[in-house]
C-alpha cells in the first residue's frame, strides 16, 4: 500500500517540473517579443507566474502530505486490527495454557490415586499370586483377574494422557510466547506509524500553511499584474493613436509625393512631347532612335541599417502575455547598444522624439519611389545623430542601438512604412 502511495509524489514531481518548464518557455518568448510589452508588464507577469508555480509545487506538497497521511491512517486502522487479532490469539493461548495445565494436574492426580491403590494391595504381580492361592473358584479367579487387567489398563492410558497432555502443555506454552511476542511486534509497528502519522500531520499543516502564505502572494501578484496589463494596455491604445497619425502624415506626404511625380513626370511627358515635335521638324527620321536612348531607371531598394542578424521577423503573433495575435510591425535586428545605425536610402528625417513604446526613434521619408511613397523608422535608439528636417544619404549614421522603450535587450526595431502602412521590410531589404 505504501509503496503504490510513494509513486503518487514522484509523477507529481515530474508534472511539476513540466510546468516549470513551460512557465520558464513562456518568459523567455515574451523577452523576445522586445517591443510589446512594458518591462513593468513583463517583470509582474514573471513575478505571476513564479508565485503560481510556487503555489502549484505547494499544493502538490500539500496533496502528497495528504495522500500519505491518509495511508498511514488506514495503515494504522490495519496494524490496530492486527493488533487486536494478536492480543485475542494470545488471550486464547493463555486459557489453553490454563485449561492444559489443569487437565496435567487432574491427570497426575488420578494417575496418583491409582498407583496408591495398586502398591496398597501389594503390586499387580503379588495381587495376582494371592488371588491364585487363595481363589478357590475358578470363576472367580477369572473375574478378580479380570479387575486386575483393567486396573493396569486404566493405569496405562492414564499415563499415556499425563505424557500427551504435558506435551501439549509445552506447546501451549511456546503458542503463548509466540502471541506474546506476535502483540509486541505488532504494538512496535502501531506506535512507529502512530510517530509517522503525527510527522505527516505536521507536514501537512506546514504545507496548508505554506498553500494559504503563497494564495494571498498570488493575489498580489495579480493585482500587480492586472494594473501593469491595464497600463500596457491604455499605453498601447497611445501607441496604436500615434501610430495612427504617423501613417496619416506619411501618406499625406506620400500623396503629395505621388502629386509632383505626377507632375514631374507629365512636365517631362511635354517636354519629351516638344523635343520630340522639334526633333521632327528638324530629322523625322531620328524620333525612333531617340525614344530608345531612354533606359528605365534601376529598382529602388533599401540598404540594412545594421550589418547583423535577425532576431524577430515581421508579421502576426500569438502575445505571450495578452493571448491575441498582434501585429509585430518590423523586423528586429540584434545588436549590442552603441552600434551605429545607418540610413537604408536617401531621404529627409520627419520625426525624431521617445516614444513610451519605441522609445528613441528617427523617421526618414524617402518620398515617392516604384509607385509608393516611402518612409523607415529606427525605434530604441541609446541615442541621435541627426536633426528634423535634414537631409540624408543612403548609409549616413543617423543614431546609435539602444534598448530604450518597450524593450529588454539592446536591438534595433527597423520599420517600412509604404503609402503610410507598415510592410515587411524585407520585401525591400
Amino acid at each position: 500500500m505504501l509503496l503504490s502511495v510513494s509513486a503518487v509524489p514522484l509523477a507529481a514531481a515530474d508534472d511539476l517540473k513540466d510546468r516549470k518548464e513551460r512557465v520558464q518557455g513562456s518568459i523567455e518568448k515574451a523577452e523576445r517579443h522586445l517591443d510589446q510589452s512594458s518591462s513593468r508588464l513583463l517583470r509582474t507577469t514573471q513575478a505571476l507566474n513564479v508565485a503560481e508555480e510556487r503555489l502549484q509545487v505547494a499544493e502538490g506538497e500539500l496533496a502528497e502530505a495528504d495522500a500519505e497521511l491518509a495511508a498511514a491512517e488506514v495503515m494504522d486502522q490495519r496494524m490496530q486490527a492486527a493488533l487486536d487479532a494478536a492480543e485475542r490469539e494470545l488471550e486464547r493461548a493463555r486459557e489453553d495454557l490454563v485449561h492444559g495445565a489443569e487437565q496435567v494436574r487432574v491427570q497426575e492426580k488420578a494417575l496418583g490415586q491409582i498407583a496408591v491403590q495398586t502398591y496398597q494391595l501389594g503390586g499387580p504381580g503379588m495381587l495376582g499370586l494371592s488371588m491364585v492361592l487363595t481363589s478357590t473358584d475358578p470363576a472367580e479367579l477369572t473375574s478378580q483377574l479380570n479387575s486386575v487387567n483393567s486396573v493396569l489398563d486404566k493405569e496405562s492410558v492414564t499415563l499415556d494422557r499425563l505424557k500427551a497432555s504435558k506435551v501439549l502443555l509445552e506447546v501451549q506454552k511456546q503458542k503463548v510466547k509466540a502471541a506474546k511476542d506476535q502483540v509486541a511486534l505488532r504494538r512496535a509497528e502501531a506506535a512507529e506509524n502512530l510517530d509517522r502519522k503525527a510527522a505527516l500531520q505536521e507536514r501537512a499543516d506546514l504545507a496548508a500553511d505554506e498553500v494559504s502564505d503563497l494564495v494571498a502572494v498570488r493575489a498580489t501578484a495579480r493585482r500587480a499584474a492586472a494594473a501593469a496589463k491595464a497600463e500596457d494596455a491604455r499605453q498601447l491604445r497611445q501607441l496604436k493613436k500615434e501610430r495612427a497619425q504617423i501613417s496619416e502624415m506619411l501618406r499625406k506626404r506620400a500623396a503629395e509625393a505621388r502629386r509632383r511625380a505626377a507632375a514631374r513626370a507629365e512636365r517631362e511627358r511635354a517636354r519629351a512631347e516638344r523635343q520630340r515635335e522639334r526633333n521632327e521638324r528638324r530629322q523625322s527620321n531620328q524620333s525612333s532612335n531617340q525614344s530608345s536612348n531612354n533606359p528605365s531607371p534601376p529598382p529602388w531598394s533599401l540598404s540594412y541599417p545594421v550589418q547583423t542578424y535577425i532576431t524577430s521577423q515581421y508579421g502576426m503573433r500569438l502575445h505571450p502575455i495578452y493571448h491575441q495575435w498582434r501585429l509585430h510591425d518590423g523586423t528586429d535586428f540584434g545588436a549590442s547598444c552603441g552600434t551605429p545605425i545607418r540610413a537604408a536610402a536617401a531621404g529627409q528625417v520627419v520625426g525624431k522624439y521617445y516614444n513610451v513604446g519605441y522609445g528613441n526613434r528617427v523617421i526618414i521619408d524617402h518620398g515617392y519611389q516604384s509607385g509608393g511613397g516611402m518612409a523607415t523608422a529606427y525605434n530604441h535608439l541609446s541615442s541621435y545623430s541627426t536633426y528634423v528636417g535634414q537631409r540624408v544619404s543612403r548609409g549616413d549614421i543617423i543614431g546609435y542601438v539602444g534598448t530604450t522603450g518597450y524593450s529588454t535587450g539592446c536591438h534595433l526595431h527597423f520599420m517600412v512604412f509604404r503609402n503610410g502602412g507598415t510592410v515587411n521590410p524585407m520585401s525591400w531589404l
